[in-house]
């Protein structure tokens, strides 16, 4: 069934929308979700968090992309979710390093109105920033860094070797870090 059928469904408060949804994005968020928590009981209960998510959000919402629209619920669910297991210790997983990568960047978020406009800002510029880059980079930054995937599976993905990877994120950080403290954003 294609997206527009899906959100149809939505509007219409059809149960089956969660059905049709879960058969055709249930893999792509189920990997997102494995990415971060990598416990299969986790992950489980984040996309029944999701669909139901999704379900509150359609209506009002009608997303232009439903795959980006799920998929960017099912992201914040399992951060906060990690965050959540996780608050008293810090491992060295994916998610940890993916973080501690981008530094602040990736400030936790808060239901504070002033800060929501600051992230929603600094969204504004980065996508800006993202604009401006190479597709490959653009790909191997949001594979690593919106996707969770480790070093070793976009060198793979993209033929590329470890530290190429590695150096090119860290130029991208720093040339992000840039134009974030330029805008007053850093």
């Amino acid at each position: 069934m294609d997206d527009t059928k899906i959100i149809e469904l939505f509007w219409k408060r059809d149960q089956s929308a969660i059905e049709q949804t879960a058969e055709a994005y249930g893999r792509y968020c189920r990997k997102i979700a494995f990415n971060i928590l990598g416990v299969e009981e986790d992950v489980e209960e984040c996309l029944n968090d999701t669909w139901l998510g999704a379900w509150n959000s359609i209506p009002p919402a009608r997303p232009d992309c439903l795959s980006a629209f799920l998929g960017r619920i099912t992201r914040n669910l399992a951060i906060s979710r990690y965050r959540a297991g996780h608050a008293l210790k810090r491992t060295g997983d994916r998610l940890s390093e993916s973080l501690d990568e981008l530094g602040d960047f990736a400030a936790p978020s808060s239901d504070n109105v002033e800060e929501a406009v600051d992230r929603k800002s600094l969204e504004t510029a980065i996508n800006k920033y993202l604009d401006s880059v190479s597709e490959k980079q653009r790909k191997l930054f949001v594979r690593r860094y919106f996707y969770m995937d480790s070093v070793a599976e976009i060198a793979q993905m993209y033929g590329l070797g470890q530290s190429d990877v590695k150096v090119t994120l860290l130029r991208m950080r720093r040339s992000l870090k840039k134009v974030l403290e330029e805008e007053g954003l850093m």
